[in-house]
């Protein structure tokens, strides 16, 4: 094993994720993922696939990420990591498809309307 690349989308962020045999050191833009992301339950959503499968410290992750904000990034490094994670090993499959790591999650903001100030909301209505 080389090195096994795989991509993850959520929202309006992409992430590119490289997984390589190492020691457990997780880079998110050239810079430690606990830099990068300093909330504690973010830094939870990174690592989430390596706990259920069980190999935290056995492989190292390089990750590029664009676009949107740090939840939706980093939602998108989990599904890539689960990916790269099914590539590696496809026992794999089962506990990363029940936790929902493998699922895209499509939602995204609706668009503004015209006539609208907002998606859904209306100017208050007056009968006369």
């Amino acid at each position: 094993m080389e090195m096994i690349n795989a991509t993850g989308r959520r929202k309006a962020s992409i992430a590119r994720v490289y997984l390589t045999k190492g020691t457990g050191k997780v880079t998110v833009n050239g810079k430690d993922y606990k830099a990068y992301f300093p909330q504690a339950h973010i830094q939870g959503k990174i690592t989430a696939p390596l706990e259920v499968v069980e190999v935290e410290n056995i492989y190292d992750l390089n990750v590029n990420v664009r676009g949107g904000g740090f939840k939706g990034q980093a939602e998108a490094i989990r599904m890539g990591l689960a990916r790269a994670l099914v590539k590696l090993n496809e026992e794999f499959r089962v506990p990363l498809k029940t936790n929902k790591f493998l699922t895209r999650d499509a939602r995204v903001v609706e668009r503004k309307k015209y006539g609208k100030p907002k998606a859904r909301k209306s100017f208050q209505f007056s009968k006369r």
